[in-house]
């Protein structure tokens, strides 16, 4: 697992597992959202296990799977819904963490100025500006 900071209140993470929970939730980490659809590869975590270790230690879970762009405009709007209940830190996470920064960032148009968003998925390592048009 590796978990990259986009802004203040959202980090991208590759692949996690249950076994990552702990540590994400003493991170200060008050939700996880995976956009990882189970069955992807081989020897990949199923959401449920993940979602089970979450509750078991007291740290929100959502599920929230895409495959690839164009993302439906429900995904959209719930990525968007889900984050904005959250004042602290979210982790979004799928294989790379580049489809969840994809989705974070069209979650949030209209909320923060589309180069921002690109700024803050670059300076984490995610190249986006493939959106600018659809940021605007």
């Amino acid at each position: 697992m590796q978990i990259r900071k986009i802004s203040d209140k959202v980090s991208a993470a590759t692949q996690i597992s249950a076994q990552n929970v702990a540590e994400i939730k003493a991170a200060g980490f008050a939700a996880i959202i995976n956009n990882r659809p189970d069955g992807e590869e081989v020897n990949q975590p199923w959401h449920d296990d993940i979602e089970e270790e979450a509750q078991r230690l007291g740290i929100d879970y959502h599920y929230v799977p895409v495959i690839t762009a164009p993302y439906a405009p429900k995904m959209v709007a719930r990525m968007g819904e889900i984050l904005s209940r959250y004042q602290e830190p979210v982790l979004i996470f799928c294989r790379t963490g580049t489809r969840s920064t994809n989705l974070w960032a069209i979650s949030q148009k209209g909320k923060v100025p589309g180069a921002e968003l690109i700024a803050q998925a670059a300076q984490a390592g995610y190249d986006i500006s493939h959106l600018a048009d659809e940021l605007i």
